[in-house]
């Protein structure tokens, strides 16, 4: 192990001595209770697999800001999202290996989606389970879209889109192994994941516009979540 590598870990979690043990390390995905309300997407081994011409594709990729407010997504279009951006291909002892890259194979981010239009599924806040590849409600409240939506800066997107996107950060799954960096490879991974949404949509003719800018206090704190251990790192709309 190089001097770098030692500097930049030496306050990890790992090196500290509280993950020494694989028992010890967060869980690859968030917990949640037993009697929980899930929802089965279309499984990824039956998704199709579009025919594209990856560099028309690349140069056709584009962001819209607008979404037809009487087309819904499809439970099948959006499993394929989620398998694209979060899907789980391999479960290791200390890592997951899912369909965008990560530090250290961590996979610190969580996947909420507040679901407005996609077919069959109750408007609401959703979290994705990637190792179970199924939503969970998180909350179907009245006034959950609004806590969530007016928060963006780019509000038109929010309230227009099919769904939006939520990434969050589980802090101590990334600071585990790599400390005071863990930051930066949360941030980074944010970008693979959303870059791999704006290119799955592209097959499917869906489009995309990312969400980089909100409250953070406000919508961590409308999320239940301290913004520290776990807070908000990106969003994107996502519609027809």
């Amino acid at each position: 192990m190089g001097q770098a590598r030692l500097d930049y870990m030496k306050d990890s979690a790992w090196k500290r001595g509280t993950a020494k043990k694989i028992d010890n390390l967060p869980p690859f995905e968030l917990p949640y209770a037993k009697d929980a309300v899930l929802i089965d997407l279309v499984d990824p081994d039956v998704l199709p697999d579009a025919q594209v011409n990856f560099l028309e594709m690349i140069e056709v990729r584009s962001t819209l800001r607008q979404y037809d407010d009487t087309k819904e997504l499809s439970n099948k279009e959006l499993s394929y999202l989620l398998w694209c951006t979060q899907g789980v291909k391999m479960v290791m002892q200390t890592k997951t290996i899912r369909n965008v890259p990560s530090a250290g194979g961590r996979n610190a981010l969580e996947t909420f989606l507040y679901i407005r239009r996609v077919e069959g599924i109750k408007p609401g806040l959703y979290r994705f389970l990637p190792l179970e590849h199924k939503l969970l409600l998180v909350s179907d409240a009245e006034d959950i879209e609004e806590k969530i939506c007016s928060q963006f800066s780019t509000v038109g997107v929010a309230n227009n889109a099919a769904v939006v996107f939520l990434w969050t950060a589980v802090y101590e799954r990334m600071d585990c192994m790599f400390g005071e960096r863990a930051y930066r490879y949360i941030y980074l991974d944010a970008g693979h994941v959303c870059q791999n949404l704006y290119l799955a949509a592209q097959t499917m003719h869906i489009k995309v516009c990312a969400l980089g800018a909100f409250d953070d206090e406000v919508l961590n704190q409308n999320l239940g979540f301290d913004g520290e251990n776990q807070f908000v790192v990106y969003g994107a709309g996502v519609g027809k």
